[in-house]
């Protein structure tokens, strides 16, 4: 409607232009071409032709000179009259006029005779006969002349009288086109008014729909939240019997099963470890679109992800006859800022989709450092493989949810297709991302790609000596010390430790006996293990130094854990204690620790208890023990004590591998971390290094690793637990066991 409207306006305002340009048209005719002009010179011709007439009767009375020379000049100025005739208006204006042609020629005529006697070109003296003779003749010439002047008032009257009557009829047109144009302005002005009560209305309509999506949105970000926090807990609840049930089938294998019976085993095994695969995947894309996925970084020795990715990747190659090549180019630093656990996740998921679709080759995981297209250094770990590839319309459809690369009915490859997107998703959460080129037939390259955070090393301390601590201050001689740890061979070392340096060790086994031990005793200073049943090393320290007593709420804690991580150093100095102490725990610097915060008086006994000598080289198994960490025990203590801890430590070595395989089978993955966290701990201490680094393994992956690799990890933790031992006792440091 308002389309037709605007063309009629536009029609009705050109249609008006038009009428004005016609008016404006007529109305120059009139002033430039000045009709009435020639009308008035026509009555002066007539005019001049009647005095003409006049003085030419009365030069025939009277033929003195004065009357001779008033009739040359009536004559002349007659003449130039008729002049003025001829030109273009008064021809356009008589056109095709009998009055206006044949006067002329009379008159023409006339003056062609008249000029022989009273032109200018021969001058003669008037004749009185010859202007009787000429009277005739002029006076022959005041009927047309006449009739000319009355034919040219007539046209022109005519004229004027058309000009009149088509202004008339343009103005008419233009007082009906400007009503037209009125009542075109009420119609549209009264549309407009339709226009914006409809616009109003739909405007009112468009905030209530507004407002419910706003709701409808709300609503569904609830529902999702709902459905997230659904995933996670029913992910958590379903996954907790599922450690159970895939530790009780590892127990299993162990006992006497024949050959049908291993079959079954390993299906049921293979199924339950891919159910709780897609778990952990609906547990992480729950977490990632809850926006409730955060990164934990910390310095990451890049070497040692990758030989700790490769332990757990190489069975798998090994069962397809793949070879594994993991190896990082000369340039890639030892250390950087990295989420852990996240960034050995989106490496397992990509090494295992390698490993699954290649039947031969080779599967190849190389790290570079490179820069990216905005100068920045970036690290890029490429997955590569020999297996069966991938067109362009698979690779599109690569990173959706619940894609796969074969959709066929017939596809070899299980699989939910949450496990690449959750990796690129992980990538991009990092600031990296994860991209693909693949070539049908030939394999497929996968490169995850990080920004490099580079660790600055911390800068060493300045180990000035304090002044000496005087009576003053409260400290004579040995210090009081409490060791919360809940180790029992851990206290063992603690206790050789701290005698072998002349301070007076007592113990809690957990952080509620630590509180209570200061509530009821004065302590100079307290070593606190991070990671303790009933209460751990932070909560403790925060109850400390929430006590009344002043004095035992301002006692010095220091922290004792194998996480020497800036994060956990941060937790530790966030809660309250005072410093940060990374197992293993050597002699120098504990002995440093407390020179800081109490004097050189702090370490008066620090010194190399009699009998202590330098451990042996440990021939054929360097990779079992560290000789360094030996030598700062061996400084420490005597021999004969550090072979009581270590027979200790192997002799609970049983218990400690129960406790793990009970945590695997009952699917309490804390449990697991908290009981491989505390063999670490004491295996550095020791300089167990192989049996630490298993340990690290069983702490590291209690909550991702598959329970069958957790319960390969206890088997190799026992094994090694037999080899530590012999390392010992071929280096000395242990008596042979009696056979």
């Amino acid at each position: 409607m308002f389309g037709l409207i605007g063309l009629a306006l536009a029609l009705a305002l050109a249609a008006v232009a038009l009428v004005q340009a016609r008016q404006f048209a007529l109305l120059k005719q009139a002033v430039v071409y000045q009709d009435d002009y020639v009308v008035l010179s026509i009555y002066q011709v007539e005019a001049e032709y009647l005095r003409l007439r006049e003085q030419w009767l009365r030069s025939q009375q009277f033929s003195d000179e004065a009357n001779r020379e008033a009739l040359q000049l009536r004559y002349e100025i007659w003449v130039s009259r008729i002049g003025l005739l001829r030109n273009e208006r008064t021809a356009r204006l008589m056109v095709g006029n009998a009055d206006y042609a044949a006067p002329l020629k009379l008159i023409d005529a006339f003056i062609a005779s008249a000029d022989q006697m009273l032109g200018t070109t021969s001058p003669k003296p008037v004749d009185t006969a010859q202007l009787a003779a000429m009277q005739p003749a002029l006076d022959a010439l005041g009927g047309p002349i006449h009739s000319m002047s009355l034919s040219a008032s007539h046209h022109v009257s005519e004229q004027i009288a058309e000009r009149n009557n088509a202004v008339r009829t343009h103005n008419q047109v233009a007082l009906l086109l400007t009503v037209f144009l009125s009542l075109m302005a009420l119609a549209f002005g009264l549309m407009a008014m339709r226009q914006m009560r409809l616009l109003q209305q739909r405007q009112r309509a468009l905030v209530d729909l507004t407002s419910h999506l706003r709701e409808a949105r709300r609503q569904a970000e609830a529902a999702s939240e709902a459905k997230s926090v659904f995933l996670a807990n029913m992910s958590h609840e379903i996954r907790t019997p599922f450690h159970g049930l895939l530790g009780m089938l590892s127990l299993l294998r162990d006992t006497g099963l024949n050959a049908r019976q291993v079959d079954y085993l390993r299906t049921a095994t293979e199924s339950a470890d891919h159910l709780l695969t897609i778990l952990n995947d609906v547990l992480d894309m729950s977490l990632l679109e809850s926006g409730r996925l955060t990164l934990s970084e910390e310095p990451v020795n890049l070497r040692d992800l990758l030989r700790e990715v490769e332990a757990l990747m190489r069975p798998q190659a090994q069962l397809k006859s793949l070879a594994l090549h993991i190896d990082a180019a000369p340039g890639v630093p030892e250390k950087a800022r990295a989420d852990r656990t996240r960034v050995k996740q989106i490496l397992f998921n990509l090494l295992n989709n390698a490993v699954k679709f290649s039947d031969r080759g080779v599967v190849v995981l190389d790290l570079h450092r490179s820069v990216a297209d905005d100068g920045s250094d970036v690290l890029d770990f490429v997955v590569t493989d020999t297996g069966i590839g991938m067109d362009q319309a698979m690779v599109q459809r690569l990173f959706k949810r619940f894609s796969q690369g074969d959709e066929s009915r017939s596809r070899r490859h299980g699989g939910t297709g949450l496990g690449l997107e959750i990796s690129r998703s992980l990538a991009l959460l990092m600031g990296g991302d994860v991209t693909v080129k693949s070539v049908p037939g030939e394999g497929s390259s996968f490169t995850f790609r990080m920004p490099l955070r580079t660790v600055t090393p911390a800068p060493l301390p300045q180990l000035t000596a304090s002044p000496p601590a005087d009576a003053s201050a409260g400290f004579v001689g040995a210090l009081r010390v409490l060791v919360a740890e809940d180790h029992p061979v851990n206290r063992q070392y603690m206790a050789a430790l701290l005698e072998g340096m002349g301070h007076q060790p007592f113990f809690a086994g957990n952080g509620l006996e630590a509180v209570q031990a200061i509530r009821e005793q004065r302590f100079d200073v307290v070593l606190m293990d991070l990671h303790m049943p009933l209460l751990d090393g932070v909560g403790a320290t925060l109850s400390i130094r929430a006590l009344p007593d002043s004095v035992a709420a301002t006692v010095p804690i220091l922290a004792l854990t194998a996480d020497a991580f800036a994060q956990t150093r941060e937790r530790c100095l966030m809660a309250g204690m005072n410093d940060f102490l990374a197992k293993p725990v050597s002699p120098e610097r504990l002995s440093a620790m407390l020179r800081r915060l109490f004097g050189d008086a702090a370490a008066a006994a620090d010194h190399a208890p009699a009998g202590a000598a330098e451990a042996p080289p440990v021939e054929g198994a360097p990779a079992v023990l560290d000789r360094v960490t030996l030598d700062a025990a061996l400084g420490a203590m005597s021999r004969e004590q550090l072979a009581r801890l270590l027979a200790a430590f192997f002799d609970q070595g049983p218990d400690m591998v129960q406790r793990l395989r009970v945590a695997l089978r009952d699917g309490q993955a804390l449990d697991l971390r908290v009981n491989a966290h505390a063999a670490r701990g004491a295996a550095l201490n020791f300089g167990l290094s192989a049996l630490a680094q298993t340990a690290q393994a069983l702490h590291e992956g209690a909550t991702h690793v598959p329970a069958h690799e957790i319960a390969r990890l206890i088997q190799r933790f026992e094994q090694q637990l037999t080899s530590s031992r012999e390392a010992c006792e071929a280096a000395g440091l242990l008596e042979p066991v009696a056979g």
